[in-house]
């Protein structure tokens, strides 16, 4: 069963659920694992890509678009949807909605920033997931 897991940042925080998606994403490669980062508007799409590249100065963490890169060669593929990674581990959702295919995944990550609608979108997919039978996790953050 997929591993619900909700990354909320706290009052105080810098970041956005953007810089908190590319937080996970490099934890989750440096335990090896692929990443599918769910990203269903294209414009949000196209932030995140290029957060991607300067998200660390000294770092870089091999992504691309999922139907457009290689993922043998990028084990971080954003994409929205149409065109899922074939050894799915790790879904991220940046969609304010519950992917249909999350039960594909291990594990889920939830990021959720103070955005009002972000949070109330996240509060309804938490009590969904519960009444779908998952085991929930939280996680609060500062960043």
């Amino acid at each position: 069963m997929t591993r619900i897991e909700f990354y909320s940042l706290q009052e105080g925080s810098r970041g956005d659920r953007f810089l908190l998606s590319c937080r996970l994403a490099e934890r989750i490669y440096q335990e090896d694992k692929r990443v599918y980062i769910y990203v269903p508007d294209a414009e949000e799409r196209e932030h995140l890509d290029r957060l991607l590249w300067t998200y660390r100065d000294r770092s870089f963490l091999p992504h691309g678009l999922a139907g457009q890169a290689d993922p043998d060669l990028n084990p971080i593929l954003l994409g929205s949807g149409t065109h899922l990674p074939e050894a799915p581990q790790v879904l991220i959702n940046l969609s304010r909605e519950i992917p249909a295919f999350f039960s594909r995944f291990q594990r889920l990550c939830e990021p959720i920033d103070l955005d009002p609608e972000i949070r109330q979108a996240g509060r309804e997919r938490y009590r969904r997931y519960g009444q779908l039978g998952y085991e929930r996790f939280h996680h609060a953050l500062l960043l």
